[in-house]
């Protein structure tokens, strides 16, 4: 029960991410283009915030619901006198899950925090570099998630 209970957890926090980040690249995103840059700028900076308290939550959620599963299985594997082999689409969601995080750590650290200080700067055009600078690395991570995501399906 408790390894549904984990992987349940790990996969809505997925859910959130990946869903997160097609939402605000494919839809916010997009619909803010209307509005004057200083509005934008501010409505992004306010979305992401949020979303990113959510993400910082479901990546903790993933990696330690990740490791604790693997951990699990490793240790009934070798328990029961058999080699313990990860399978491929494991590794895959592993490698690209830990770059994912990585990626989510520049982003949330470094380029929002330049997007902060550049709207209360009242610097437009670093403000707009910077949602420039998130969107390419949001694009990034959104194609990782979704190979991992096939990954996991296809290769398991």
């Amino acid at each position: 029960m408790l390894y549904a209970t984990l992987k349940l957890l790990h996969v809505l926090s997925i859910i959130v991410w990946i869903g997160g980040m097609v939402f605000a690249h494919l839809c916010l995103r997009p619909a803010a283009q209307a509005l004057d840059a200083p509005l934008r700028q501010r409505l992004m900076h306010d979305a992401l915030q949020r979303f990113f308290r959510l993400v910082s939550v479901a990546v903790l959620v993933v990696l330690a619901s990740g490791v604790w599963m693997i951990g699990r299985v490793a240790k009934e594997t070798v328990q029961a006198g058999l080699p313990f082999n990860m399978p491929l689409g494991w590794t895959v969601m592993v490698v690209l899950g830990v770059l994912m995080m990585a990626i989510f750590g520049h982003i949330r650290f470094a380029l929002f925090k330049r997007l902060s200080r550049a709207l209360a700067a009242g610097d437009g055009t670093g403000g707009a570099a910077a949602l420039a600078s998130i969107r390419t690395w949001v694009s990034i991570n959104l194609v990782l998630g979704v190979l991992v995501v096939a990954a996991t399906l296809l290769l398991v």
